[in-house]
């Protein structure tokens, strides 16, 4: 059944008013919401609270939208149950608000049983109060449902997350509304972080260049978006958002996260992600699935539960954090891969931007499929979370960055060909620093069919270019090429200009 034709409102009328509702209790404050959880808490020797659930990802495969999958009449019995246990249950209820920028803002309101408090208490460190504004969004969290599910009413503005206990899925439920919402408004929502870079150019002058970072979890978009670039006053380097933004029309982009960062914390450490770790290991930070033994000592370094572990960490523990989350122009784009074919750094004309957008090529993590983690993979604008024809995207994509007269660029953050050369966080970050000075300089190369740094400062660039660390280097370029042509050719609404810029 699909939700075509259907009132929105009647639906969210069916779910309790929080602020009458006998079983309900609203907005409760953060140590409230801690007090709750307390049965779930392992204390850290760093005084924060930790949390291990039962779903420790995403469950992708069981999530359907209203507008992507026709509604059967099981999909709606599900909507339907979650509206009515909503009035059943004993639930928290908590108001938050996802976004600052005035076309880009919407209350969100969260229902989940007492009993499974840690989600509500980490979901709300993540955005910043909504001072009574009315919903525009609403999900309903009901983890021991006897059925895993995750239903979508877009245009509705209502999630059922039925059977899983995993923060994430809150999270998403309305960051995945958020981008819908504003590509209805003629912008693009992108699973991507932004950050502000202030740094002299290559005649000494002062100037501002704002950053976007593209990539699915895990493949290094968190550490180059909070990373300061080991930068002195007066230059400095601003994280503004981690996660999900919307870019605008006019090219600014709004920001979705007021308050706090939804962190991979694997492998954390303090000597490569100092900021990162900082947070993670501050009594404001809240664990889920992270290794963490009885007696509060915290092992980053350990997949006791998952691979996909994390943190919950606030902005204001994060030096490179500012105080603002919207961007105020797009400048340059960065698409994150781990293609061993790929070189540390390639600077992209509009149409092979709008390729990368659409390949969106990188490996699996544990965040997406565990069972699948480090194989290669493609996901469109590397965003899972996508509503409406893909094709459409790549589209827009394209249309904006050729109105906005944005620099783009593809990063390889993992290794070239054989592991034989890895690309380090000092790499990337020094990469990242000297396109925003504008001191690369570049050169077309023939055999890669790319234009590709010829100097960097800082890096001695000839030690990776990827043909030498390739066997049959040709041979497997073509291959790739053939792939990515045949890939493209599945959207029917992709421009052919876009899919004929193959590189």
């Amino acid at each position: 059944m699909s939700e075509t034709g259907t009132e929105s409102r009647p639906l969210v009328r069916q779910l309790p008013d929080p602020a009458a509702a006998s079983n309900v209790r609203y907005n409760p404050s953060l140590e409230e919401l801690r007090e709750l959880a307390t049965p779930d808490e392992t204390t850290t020797e760093f005084g924060s609270p930790s949390y291990v659930s039962e779903f420790r990802s995403r469950s992708s495969d069981r999530t359907k939208n209203a507008i992507d999958h026709e509604f059967t009449d099981h999909d709606q019995e599900l909507i339907d149950d979650a509206v009515d246990l909503a009035s059943d249950v004993e639930l928290v209820c908590v108001d938050r608000l996802m976004g600052r920028h005035p076309d880009a803002s919407f209350c969100c309101r969260l229902f989940v049983p007492v009993e499974h408090a840690r989600i509500a208490y980490a979901w709300a460190n993540l955005f910043e109060p909504a001072d009574g504004e009315d919903p525009d969004l609403y999900t309903v969290q009901l983890p021991d449902y006897d059925e895993t599910a995750i239903r979508v009413l877009p245009d509705t503005g209502f999630t059922a997350v039925l059977g899983s206990d995993y923060t994430g899925e809150a999270k998403k439920s309305f960051l995945r509304l958020f981008m819908y919402r504003i590509k209805q408004q003629g912008g693009l929502g992108l699973h991507a972080g932004s950050k502000r870079v202030r740094v002299r150019n290559e005649n000494d002058d002062l100037q501002t260049v704002g950053q976007v970072f593209m990539g699915l979890s895990a493949t290094g978009k968190s550490t180059l978006t909070s990373h300061g670039c080991w930068l002195e006053d007066p230059e400095d380097a601003s994280m503004l958002q981690d996660d999900v933004c919307g870019l605008l029309s006019d090219g600014s982009v709004a920001g979705s996260e007021g308050q706090g960062l939804f962190i991979k914390t694997i492998g954390l450490g303090e000597d490569e992600q100092p900021e990162l770790y900082e947070a993670a290991t501050d009594e404001s930070a809240i664990l889920e699935n992270v290794a963490v033994d009885d007696d509060g000592t915290v092992h980053f370094d350990e997949d006791r539960y998952t691979a996909n572990s994390r943190a919950i960490i606030q902005r204001d523990e994060l030096e490179s954090a500012d105080e603002e989350i919207d961007l105020g122009s797009m400048d340059q784009v960065f698409f994150i891969t781990r293609n061993p074919l790929m070189p540390p750094v390639a600077k992209l004309n509009e149409e092979q931007a709008a390729v990368a957008f659409m390949l969106g090529e990188s490996i699996e993590t544990s965040a997406g499929d565990p069972s699948r983690a480090g194989e290669s993979i493609r996901v469109v604008g590397t965003n899972p979370f996508i509503i409406g024809p893909e094709g459409e995207e790549g589209n827009i994509f394209h249309e904006l960055i050729d109105i906005l007269d944005v620099d783009c660029y593809v990063i390889n953050t993992g290794y070239l060909g054989q592991k034989s050369q890895d690309i380090g966080v000092t790499e990337s970050v020094t990469i990242l620093t000297e396109a925003a000075r504008g001191t690369i300089e570049w050169t077309d190369d023939e055999e890669m069919g790319l234009t590709i740094p010829e100097t960097v400062p800082g890096i001695d660039i000839e030690e990776f270019y990827v043909p030498d660390h390739v066997e049959d280097y040709d041979e497997a370029l073509s291959d790739l090429r053939a792939e990515r042509r045949e890939y493209l050719e599945q959207f029917e609404t992709l421009r052919d200009e876009i899919k004929d810029a193959v590189y």
